[in-house]
């Protein structure tokens, strides 16, 4: 089995935000121990004594407002915290790849981007499950339950029953999403820093945290199929999501 785990960056009914994220990583099920003990190594360079207290959320690293990020008064410092979150990565099996879709959200004002963007990786996600070796292969998505979750597990269920609306039925993603606390799961958290990431760079056009993700997106025939950008303002947008696909 494949896990999807997920989580969002940017808020869908703040004005003063351009995007809105979905992102995070698809991991074989045999892996999840593996990564989730890098990310409990790192928590122990911070925090010996407790490293179990240690949450991993990119935002509030960043601002270094809380503990125990108050205790890094070096911006820089911080930074470097949220890229190595996001290196934990560089040694795990090529079927760990990563996800997000972005949403330019005065591009669709008629849509709820949150419904819109899990519908989207929902979708590549069974896509990627399809295209492996085994092809009944399953899948399953799991979300941090401070995320949307009342309106994505009625889209999910709906999806179950008719499909996405392009017709599509995702066969291989069993059940709705499964709702955990991010502070029990290391993955949950990494998902929050791959979110942050995506949103940086679409938001603020700034790259220091997407350089460090961009050759884990799910990548075939040279197409990123693991990256969306959904947005009608430039139509010759150069990021990796559009112009592998021109």
């Amino acid at each position: 089995m494949y896990l999807l785990y997920l989580d969002d960056s940017g808020s869908p009914g703040n004005t003063n935000e351009n995007y809105f994220v979905l992102g995070g990583i698809c991991i074989p099920e045999t892996s999840v121990r593996w990564l989730s003990n890098v990310l409990d190594k790192l928590a122990e360079s911070i925090d010996n004594n407790q490293p179990e207290k240690i949450e991993f959320h990119a935002a509030e690293i960043f601002r270094g407002k809380d503990h125990p990020w108050k205790n890094f008064p070096d911006k820089k410092e911080r930074k470097e915290i949220i890229q190595n979150v996001l290196c934990s990565m560089k040694n795990a099996y090529p079927e760990t790849v990563i996800y997000a879709c972005a949403i330019h959200k005065d591009s669709y004002p008629q849509e709820n981007p949150v419904l819109m963007a899990y519908e989207d990786l929902a979708s590549r996600f069974n896509m990627y499950l399809q295209n492996l070796n085994d092809p009944h292969q399953k899948g399953l998505i799991i979300l941090d339950r401070s995320s949307y979750e009342t309106g994505l597990q009625i889209l999910a269920h709906n999806i179950r029953k008719g499909g996405t609306r392009w017709g599509l039925q995702l066969r291989n993603i069993i059940e709705v999403p499964l709702f955990i606390d991010s502070h029990a799961s290391r993955l949950t958290q990494l998902a929050d820093h791959i979110a942050y990431a995506v949103f940086r760079r679409y938001e603020a056009n700034d790259l220091t945290y997407f350089n460090c993700i961009e050759d884990r997106f799910y990548k075939k025939d040279n197409i990123i199929h693991g990256l969306s950008h959904k947005q009608k303002i430039t139509p010759s947008c150069s990021c990796p999501a559009c112009i592998t696909r021109r």
